[in-house]
């Protein structure tokens, strides 16, 4: 839902002005929620907090310097693909060891992954071709590289303790909104929206909370391995309420995606 509120709102306004405002106010807004929470700041919740926010801000960062110099039918499940995959290595390095069941889920929904990040078929598509958008050795490398990095914000999170409450993602929100301010700076883009974008950005804040805070306890019960993986199916809901909210037609192969991403949720959770 986060995602697909940003890309409402970045329309009408570049992506990277809905992000500094919506980035500071989740800060905000998980700062004022970690007191009710509770929890005990450790050294490791603030080093792997700052983490997976530094990884998150990078991620974006890249990732929209990808779309917009890339082909956005490659770039996004490239993308996504090396999100969902990074991790699962990771776990399985790290000793994890799925049942058998649970191990096709995961090849299952890195399939998924794949077909519901293709792009839809739109009627711009003769603009798109016409601006000769190619899969260039710098956007490989921005590709992969925020793929990477959203990958190790997932790694981040799951190294974060249990003591900590929500303190971890409060430094996680304040170090990715250094990131992103920085770069806003840097492309002189440093503007916050007003209007109807701005309030999707406030929207967005608070969807993003409830996101990241939703993915740091999973993290605490289940394994990296498991639980990242159906982290990186989140494209299938947003590809579902554009359908749902926009009419926006989507190709044969996303439908397939979203019902291959229920199969292997099934199949992660026996």
């Amino acid at each position: 839902m986060s995602d697909f509120v940003g890309g409402v709102a970045s329309r009408r306004v570049s992506a990277l002005r809905v992000v500094i405002v919506s980035y500071p106010i989740s800060a905000v807004v998980v700062l004022a929620l970690a007191p009710i929470v509770g929890g005990t700041i450790t050294t490791g919740g603030v080093i792997w907090g700052i983490v997976s926010g530094l990884a998150a801000g990078v991620a974006v960062w890249w990732f929209y310097l990808a779309l917009a110099e890339g082909p956005m039918s490659i770039v996004s499940p490239v993308t996504a693909v090396v999100v969902a995959g990074l991790p699962v290595i990771v776990g399985l390095a790290m000793g994890e060891r799925p049942g058998v069941v649970a191990m096709t889920g995961i090849t299952v929904a890195l399939i998924a992954v794949v077909l519901v990040s293709r792009e839809s078929p739109d009627d711009t598509a003769g603009e798109v071709s016409a601006r000769t958008l190619r899969f260039t050795k710098r956007v490989a490398l921005l590709t992969v590289g925020s793929g990477v990095a959203f990958g190790l914000t997932f790694i981040a999170l799951h190294r974060i303790g249990d003591e900590g409450g929500l303190w971890p993602l409060v430094l996680s929100r304040a170090s990715a909104t250094l990131v992103v301010w920085a770069v806003a700076l840097a492309a002189h883009q440093f503007s916050a929206p007003r209007g109807r974008p701005l309030r999707l950005a406030i929207y967005v804040s608070v969807l993003d909370v409830v996101a990241n805070a939703a993915m740091l306890y999973a993290f605490h019960g289940g394994l990296l391995s498991l639980v990242s993986v159906i982290g990186a199916l989140y494209p299938a809901a947003t590809v579902l309420l554009a359908m749902v909210m926009l009419g926006e037609r989507v190709g044969r192969l996303q439908q397939a995606g979203m019902l291959l991403a229920l199969a292997a949720v099934a199949m992660i959770s026996i």
